[in-house]
C-alpha cells in the first residue's frame, strides 16, 4: 500500500490499514475485534450453539491468523483472472486445508453454511476467499466448491463483487502483487 493511502487511512484508522469500522465514535480495527464488536450487538454473528460457535470461532480465529501461503501466493483481487505462475506446495496446504475446515463444517452442521443453516460470522470471514479462488481459477472439493458458489450468490457478496469491478483506484504496490503471481488473462475492473 502507497504511503499516501496509508496517511489517507489513518486519519479514521489507527493502522493506516483496512477493515477498519467506524460506529459513531467507537474504532474498532481488525476483522476479528471488528467481527466480536459486530456480535455483541447483534446476537446470530455467531451460532446460537455451543458447539458450532466453538467450531466457527476456531475456524475464523485460524483464518484471521494462518492461511499466509494463500494470501502471499494469491493477492486479493476481485476484478482479475490471474493464472498462478508456480503452485508452491504451501499453497496447496492451505487450500488442502481450507477444504478440510469447509467440508467438516457442512459436514458436521448439516450446512448449507459452514456452522449450520445460517450465514453466520464464520461465513463471513471466508467470504474472501471465494472471491481469491475465482480470480485464480481454484478449485476445491465439490463440496467446498458449491459452497463457494453459494457464497458468491449471496446479494451482499454480488454488490461488493460490483462495487470492486467499478472502482478505478489502482495501488502501484498491490497492482506489482497481482503480476508477481501469474499471467493476468482477464481484467474486468473499470478503467482508470
Amino acid at each position: 500500500m502507497t504511503t499516501t493511502r496509508c496517511l489517507r487511512l489513518q486519519c479514521f484508522s489507527p493502522t493506516g490499514r483496512v477493515p477498519c469500522l467506524l460506529d459513531g465514535e467507537t474504532v474498532v480495527w481488525d476483522s476479528l475485534a471488528i467481527l466480536e464488536y459486530l456480535a455483541e450487538i447483534y446476537p446470530n454473528v455467531w451460532p446460537s450453539d455451543r458447539v458450532a460457535r466453538a467450531f466457527a470461532r476456531s475456524a475464523a480465529a485460524e483464518m484471521h491468523s494462518g492461511f499466509s501461503a494463500l494470501r502471499n501466493f494469491c493477492p486479493m483481487s476481485c476484478g482479475v483472472r490471474i493464472e498462478l505462475t508456480t503452485y508452491p506446495t504451501e499453497l496447496r496446504v492451505d487450500l488442502d486445508r481450507l477444504d478440510k475446515i469447509w467440508r467438516e463444517g457442512i459436514g458436521r452442521f448439516g450446512g448449507p453454511f459452514l456452522a449450520g443453516d445460517g450465514f453466520t460470522g464464520i461465513d463471513a470471514f471466508f467470504a474472501p476467499i471465494a472471491f481469491r479462488l475465482q480470480t485464480y481459477g481454484l478449485s476445491l472439493s465439490s463440496v467446498s466448491d458449491v459452497y463457494v458458489d453459494r457464497l458468491r450468490r449471496l446479494p451482499a457478496m454480488q454488490e461488493w463483487y460490483s462495487a470492486s469491478l467499478a472502482e478505478t483506484v489502482r495501488e502501484s504496490n498491490h497492482e506489482a502483487e497481482l503480476l508477481a503471481a501469474g499471467r493476468i488473462t482477464a481484467d474486468l475492473r473499470a478503467c482508470t
